[in-house]
């Protein structure tokens, strides 16, 4: 389920109805769970991260929805179970390299957490379309808070993009995207979760993989078990990396000599993530991708091709002009000739090799661009009703909230838990319950 390096970036155009992208060996991250539908993405509603057969990935993928990382307080119960694994563990930590003061110290206060359990089993009830991730993605929220943070770390993100030749608005894209540039990094001691996932055993051998690995980290002395915090399933930081690929690529950016991704100074952290991404071949200037439009009478649309050759067959920007020549590009049309269409770029496949996924691809590029002062995708969606605009899916949230159907938050970003609303105000009012945001549900939520 792994996916490896791609080599000449996209072998073919992504259709609705096809799978997404070959996955390839070396991956830090796996692809999106395949349904049967391209741009179709698995989304939770608390956790920044989902798991779909891990067997070689190095790293979880991020999920889209609401992005949020943010946990109630855990509890951890007596488990006898549980205990005595630790104990077993605790032979094959040490062979491993890690000292029992180590050992002994993470595991003082550690325990089984049944929450983290309860996560890796509710493995999500909703499906997110191309079009809800994106604007999700990129909603004006996500815009506002990068820009501000863009400004606010404007001189490390200026160094960060000289030393690896990553553009600023891209790491910070990653950085929104995994944990809302910095605030939603997740809560739980990665001991505690780590060792739950190891002892439950779906993926014992990966999780007892991270929880040593997340002992050499201790050990090492970059952080400390107090500061030791992130997702339930071990992603860590502002940029979520899991220990395996935090020990490969991190980076001690401040020279302090600590690789502190955990810090309320993201310079490390977000170094990592331009580190990595220069590892697996980031083009400095080339676009990750750009929005294009194709003619109907379009006939082959597989391999690459430079822009100005797609130009020849009609496809074009969106401005009319053919694409500057930045290098071969494929053409992507995550939801079928109906909906918007893109020529990426070999930087397209390297953001992919942070999560191996096009949704999640577009969604950084997308945020990016965004960053950077570009407009909205102008392209339209086979959405199927008609969509809401920002303000009023803050007003749709809203008004379920008003009815009492478990809204917590309202900031106009649809996740499961607006879906769920839907469904049940749908479902009261003798609706087709498809959970969709549309502008008829809001118009039965004000009329009634």
């Amino acid at each position: 389920m792994s996916s490896g390096l791609i080599s000449t970036c996209m072998a073919a155009v992504t259709l609705a109805g096809t799978a997404l992208a070959s996955p390839v060996d070396t991956s830090l991250r796996p692809k999106a769970r395949p349904d049967g539908s391209a741009g179709v993405v698995a989304v939770e509603d608390t956790q920044a991260t989902v798991y779909a057969g891990l067997a070689r990935s190095l790293r979880p993928m991020a999920r889209p929805g609401n992005l949020r990382t943010e946990d109630v307080a855990q509890v951890t119960t007596a488990n006898p179970a549980f205990d005595r694994w630790v104990r077993g563990f605790r032979g094959r930590a040490l062979a491993q390299g890690i000292s029992a003061r180590t050992f002994d110290a993470a595991f003082r206060n550690a325990g089984f957490t049944p929450d983290v359990i309860a996560k890796d089993r509710n493995q999500t009830e909703f499906k997110s379309e191309i079009w809800d991730y994106l604007d999700n993605a990129a909603a004006p929220p996500k815009v506002d808070e990068g820009r501000q943070a863009l400004r606010q770390h404007n001189r490390t993100l200026r160094q960060i993009e000289q030393r690896y030749g990553v553009e600023k608005e891209v790491v910070a894209a990653v950085w929104g995207l995994e944990s809302r540039y910095g605030t939603r990094m997740g809560t739980y001691p990665m001991i505690d979760a780590l060792a739950t996932l190891a002892f439950d055993g779906r993926r014992g051998s990966f999780f007892e993989k991270q929880l040593v690995t997340a002992l050499k980290i201790v050990q090492s002395g970059d952080v400390t078990l107090r500061d030791f915090k992130g997702s339930w399933a071990g992603a860590m930081g502002h940029t979520q990396f899991i220990p395996t690929s935090y020990m490969a690529y991190a980076v001690d950016f401040d020279g302090n000599g600590k690789r502190d991704v955990w810090s309320r100074d993201p310079g490390d952290a977000l170094a990592s993530t331009a580190a990595y991404l220069r590892r697996f071949g980031w083009i400095s200037g080339q676009p990750w991708g750009v929005e294009v439009r194709v003619p109907g009478s379009l006939g082959s649309t597989g391999g690459q091709r430079m822009p100005s050759q797609w130009a020849q067959l009609g496809v074009v920007g969106m401005d009319g002009r053919p694409v500057r020549d930045h290098g071969s590009a494929s053409l992507l049309m995550p939801a079928g000739r109906n909906g918007a269409a893109f020529l990426v770029f070999k930087n397209f496949s390297v953001i992919k090799r942070y999560n191996n996924s096009d949704a999640y691809a577009l969604g950084v590029g997308h945020l990016s661009d965004r960053l950077k002062g570009g407009p909205p995708i102008q392209g339209s969606w086979p959405r199927g009703y008609q969509a809401l605009s920002f303000n009023e899916k803050k007003e749709l949230q809203r008004q379920l909230k008003n009815r009492g159907l478990g809204i917590e938050k309202i900031d106009g970003l649809i996740g499961p838990n607006t879906r769920s609303a839907i469904v049940a105000f749908q479902r009261s009012a003798g609706m087709k319950a498809d959970g969709n945001p549309s502008q008829e549900v809001l118009r039965r939520l004000k009329g009634s």
